[in-house]
């Protein structure tokens, strides 16, 4: 990875886009949405990493064509649309304070940012009209890749993962028949 856009995309967008998911996880844990928009909007955020999980994947694995970009192009609308729903069901609920409002910026913007340079990679690798889904002519360094995985795993699914299970025990119980002698019992 010698030329600028890559180096951007590598070392700039994607550590940023780490961060950025991390500093959101911090503002839902100390908003407390187990207490407000629960396990719901704990849903939306991991559909959210997900969508974006699988166009990161295919850019650090797969050669940037046009079926990348297309790709990446149809999981950004989706991540939009996946966001206006989450969004309009979390406002409702809980106070989205300022700072976690610029980290969506954020979280919107860099993806947005990484598939336009994406554009000009492709372009300058005469790429753009293959249509072929097939592993990077030029993979890039294993100690990258694996450090990609650490920092992501670290960072942002175990908090989510966390997240999850916070609002998934706070969750209301739901109750079960009477049992025999009066008690009721919860099922988790």
């Amino acid at each position: 990875m010698t030329d600028l856009p890559r180096q951007l995309l590598a070392y700039g967008i994607l550590p940023l886009w780490v961060a950025a998911g991390l500093a959101d996880w911090w503002c839902h844990r100390r908003t407390s949405i187990e207490t407000t928009s629960g396990v719901r909007e704990s849903a939306f955020h991991l559909a959210l990493f997900a969508q974006m999980g699988v166009g990161v994947l295919a850019v650090l694995l797969l050669q940037v064509n046009a079926a990348i970009l297309l790709l990446l192009g149809l999981l950004f609308v989706l991540h939009e649309l996946t966001t206006w729903a989450e969004l309009r069901f979390v406002v409702a609920r809980r106070e989205v304070r300022p700072i976690e409002q610029m980290i969506h910026s954020l979280m919107e913007i860099l993806p947005l940012s990484a598939l336009l340079l994406l554009v000009v990679v492709a372009g300058m690798n005469a790429s753009l009209p293959d249509w072929r889904l097939r592993l990077k002519d030029e993979p890039l360094p294993p100690a990258y890749l694996v450090g990609v995985v650490v920092a992501v795993v670290l960072l942002n699914v175990l908090p989510l993962l966390e997240e999850f299970r916070r609002c998934w025990r706070a969750r209301p119980a739901m109750k079960r028949p009477p049992r025999p002698g009066g008690a009721t019992a919860r099922m988790d």
